[in-house]
């Protein structure tokens, strides 16, 4: 597959860098990393999101999250880079034990609220608070006599007319 070459548009545009980076990193093919490891994307109501990594063979402390500008990157470390003498000599190995780097682009808005581990799954939980004044909201419709806008401008327009 031929690679797209999205400098142009940053150069003609301003304010879409993240969108031109997003697709760069989509159109990037490794096929060492696509599929490992495995996840799950779940969405637990409305605004609740998680997500699922299959980190068999890992503990908490060579997993690491982080967040930073709406990407959500997890890093696994396998810990056999350490003393080759403690390490096991395998006859086969079917369990994949290697170092990854999985990242996720967020939305406007979305937030970790936590991760955990067990029994070899990852899984980080994730919510989308939108900020008051981008909720939506119900405009109660007044029935009958004048409005307090129509009002408003009356008083307005007399102000006008007075000072002319």
């Amino acid at each position: 597959m031929t690679r797209m070459d999205f400098s142009p548009l940053f150069r003609s545009t301003v304010g879409f860098d993240r969108l031109f980076r997003l697709l760069d990193s989509a159109a990037e093919l490794n096929d060492g990393a696509a599929g490992y490891p495995p996840y799950n994307i779940e969405k637990l109501d409305a605004d609740k999101y998680r997500v699922t990594l299959a980190v068999a063979g890992m503990g908490p402390e060579d997993l690491e999250i982080e967040v930073r500008e709406n990407v959500l990157a997890v890093t696994g470390k396998t810990g056999e880079e350490g003393d080759k003498d403690r390490q096991p000599s395998y006859l086969y190995r079917g369990i994949a034990g290697r170092a990854f780097k999985r990242t996720f682009h967020l939305a406007d808005h979305v937030k970790v609220e936590g991760a955990h581990l067990e029994n070899g799954l990852l899984e980080i939980e994730l919510v989308r608070e939108l900020p008051e004044e981008m909720r939506p909201r119900r405009i109660e419709i007044a029935a009958g006599g004048p409005s307090k806008l129509a009002g408003k401008f009356k008083k307005t327009v007399e102000k006008i007319s007075h000072a002319a």
